[in-house]
């Protein structure tokens, strides 16, 4: 009789440490934190939504609650270099917005600023000593305010950005992005009046462009020598790869990705045999934390196309995808794309008609993209920029020159 309770008091034991040996086994590590700009799904207004990712699948569960853009229509993110600061461009508010970042993925409101116009991109430069905002509907100007431990201060310096030989075309801007060296800015802008689709046209100019300043000691910006450059029809996004040896910008119009070298610090070549093939409407584009793989996500598709980048001369070339069409599959209307800084191993797109974040697995010798557990996840209405930073103390992918 006791030998039979002894067996039932170990079976007892042994089902109760089932679960236990369970949750130690499948326990969740975060190794990013995602952000996503969107409408707020409850009210009026702009919201960041937070996602924690996880180490081992990169599926994304619910962070810490959503929080007030401080303002209308969100449109784009950037976090400074030691992610402690996140900024969010509230365009129907003509407003940024400045959050700090804690390690548990918490946003806290701290500072704003006001715009001369709607703002439609910004960039934080690595040194985290100054603010890019790129402004306008149909003219673009380029500011650079001075950060101080993330807190946005004065403007530094100012540049309208006008369509060399044609003062007085609408300019249109796109976007903006700073060398990892923080010695050059780059923004892309379309002229309105030489590319107007279903209305007139004034202008015989070439439609797409691509302005590039050096910048010097003080945050002085001086516009290269021979810039700017001509960027396909309608720019839509850039990007710098971390060596700072080629930005690539998406012509949206075109169906293409651009590709230049970057010669005697911030002046643009283009890479002599591009431009290159991408999907239908390209939104976004990202380089890839080891400066290896881009991606690009196009909007009218709801893919992703994915290139290498080949180290000697920049070229990408498309890397082979598991799908028959050549890309892979997003939600409805991807038009913002990031790859989380921890690992390099996570790419994630905000999906402006999906309402949601499409996630994928990037094999880091191919390149290639595997969807995550349970993706799409869902958001807030028309998310229009999702952006990554890494948890706690977790080291991040670098290229070193």
């Amino acid at each position: 009789m006791k030998f039979r309770k002894l067996s039932q008091l170990l079976l007892v034991s042994t089902i109760g440490l089932i679960p236990a040996l369970c949750l130690t086994g499948c326990y969740i590590v975060t190794i990013d934190y995602v952000f996503v700009a969107a409408s707020s799904s409850t009210g009026s207004g702009g919201a960041i939504y937070t996602y924690a990712a996880d180490a081992e699948s990169g599926a994304l569960r619910s962070g810490p609650p959503a929080v007030s853009s401080g303002g209308n229509s969100p449109v784009a993110l950037a976090v400074t270099a030691d992610y402690y600061n996140l900024y969010v461009a509230n365009q129907a508010s003509n407003s940024v917005v400045h959050f700090s970042i804690a390690d548990n993925g918490v946003l806290t409101q701290k500072d704003s600023l006001t715009t001369s116009g709607p703002p439609v991109a910004l960039y934080a430069n690595s040194a985290g000593t100054y603010l890019y905002v790129l402004t306008g509907t149909t003219t673009a100007t380029l500011t650079e305010y001075s950060l101080s431990s993330g807190t946005i201060g004065s403007v530094v310096a100012q540049q309208t950005l006008t369509i060399p030989g044609y003062p007085n075309d609408l300019v249109v801007p796109t976007a903006v992005t700073v060398l990892s060296n923080s010695n050059a800015v780059y923004a892309t802008v379309y002229d309105q009046s030489a590319y107007n689709p279903g209305g007139i046209t004034t202008s015989n100019a070439n439609p797409g462009w691509v302005f590039g300043f050096a910048v010097g000691t003080g945050g002085t910006l001086s516009s290269a020598a021979d810039g700017p450059y001509q960027a396909g029809v309608k720019p839509s996004a850039l990007a710098a790869d971390p060596t700072d040896r080629f930005v690539y910008v998406t012509d949206y119009a075109s169906n293409e990705l651009i590709g230049y070298g970057v010669q005697d610090g911030e002046e643009l070549d283009f890479l002599v045999n591009g431009p290159f093939k991408t999907g239908n409407e390209p939104s976004s584009v990202v380089v890839d934390p080891r400066g290896i793989f881009i991606y690009v996500s196009n909007a009218l598709d709801s893919t992703v196309s994915a290139y290498n980048i080949s180290l000697p001369t920049g070229t990408p070339s498309a890397v082979i995808s598991t799908s028959t069409a050549g890309a892979y599959i997003t939600d409805t209307q991807p038009v913002s794309i990031t790859v989380e800084p921890s690992l390099g191993r996570y790419v994630y797109t905000a999906n402006h008609l999906g309402n949601s974040i499409s996630g994928f697995r990037l094999n880091p010798s191919s390149g290639v993209l595997t969807a995550t557990q349970a993706t799409p996840y869902p958001t807030g209405d028309n998310p229009t920029a999702v952006i990554a930073v890494p948890h706690g103390n977790h080291a991040v992918q670098a290229v070193f020159q």
